[in-house]
């Protein structure tokens, strides 16, 4: 990570990150704990989430893991509310936490709509509602939100999904008074180790450097490079924008 960008700003700084024990979320986390911010995040796999702090302790920082199943508003933002407590107040919030498990249209039951809406959407505009009054009081904060380039190429079996990520767009074009700044970042085919096993293949790795400009697969730290500069000052007059990293994809 040395040979990319430092951010004096992030120094001290309390940052939160949903779905932090793996894959983007897991890269974000180091991250920040590189630049020396004071670091929490959720997640439900406790063995990897602990194995990540432990990481990050060898490496000579610090994260704070909370488990927490953010379907769970109420319990979610009392750990929100108790992590301003340890840490001071959150003034980077980062709704990463989400769940791509493919389905069919004709299987989505009403149930199965409201659990993937809780899972993709539901839980950042409650951590964005519980953490907006801290962030006013400090005087700002920087909050960021994940949307995915699915719903733009028209990925099969994933509506709900592409729904809530979709929406993502406009919840972050909705909010964000109070020298709060809040912004989306639209992910390509990241290659996280849970699409490396189920998704890519030679075929699927071939189509996908077709359709990129840029013919590099993109991985989680370059997702999290993004995050940092949204949270950082240098990004402090930019709001209600959407950042697409993929490669040109899309």
């Amino acid at each position: 990570m040395s040979s990319f960008a430092s951010y004096p700003s992030l120094k001290g700084r309390t940052v939160f990150v949903s779905g932090g024990g793996s894959g983007i979320g897991a890269s974000i986390v180091e991250h920040f704990s590189a630049q020396g911010s004071k670091v929490a995040f959720v997640d439900i796999d406790e063995a990897a989430s602990t194995a990540l702090v432990k990481k990050i302790a060898a490496a000579g920082q610090s994260a704070i893991f909370k488990k927490c199943d953010i379907r769970d508003v109420k319990a979610y933002q009392s750990v929100l509310a108790e992590v301003a407590r340890e840490l001071g107040t959150i003034t980077v919030l980062v709704n990463n936490a989400a769940r791509d498990d493919r389905h069919e249209l004709k299987d989505v039951t009403p149930e199965f709509w409201d659990e993937r809406i809780a899972v993709n959407l539901r839980h950042a505009y409650f951590a964005i509602q519980s953490v907006a009054p801290g962030m006013k009081q400090a005087g700002g904060g920087s909050i960021v939100n994940f949307s995915s380039v699915s719903y733009h190429t028209m990925t099969p079996n994933l509506s709900v999904y592409q729904a809530a990520k979709a929406a993502t767009i406009g919840m972050t074009r909705g909010l964000g008074p109070d020298k709060i700044r809040l912004n989306a970042i639209t992910p390509g085919w990241i290659m996280t180790q849970r699409q490396i096993d189920l998704w890519l293949t030679p075929e699927s790795e071939a189509e996908l450097m077709k359709a990129q400009v840029l013919k590099e697969k993109v991985y989680p730290a370059d997702i999290a490079r993004m995050v940092l500069w949204l949270g950082a000052d240098d990004s402090r007059l930019v709001s209600a924008q959407n950042f697409t990293v993929d490669g040109g994809r899309s």
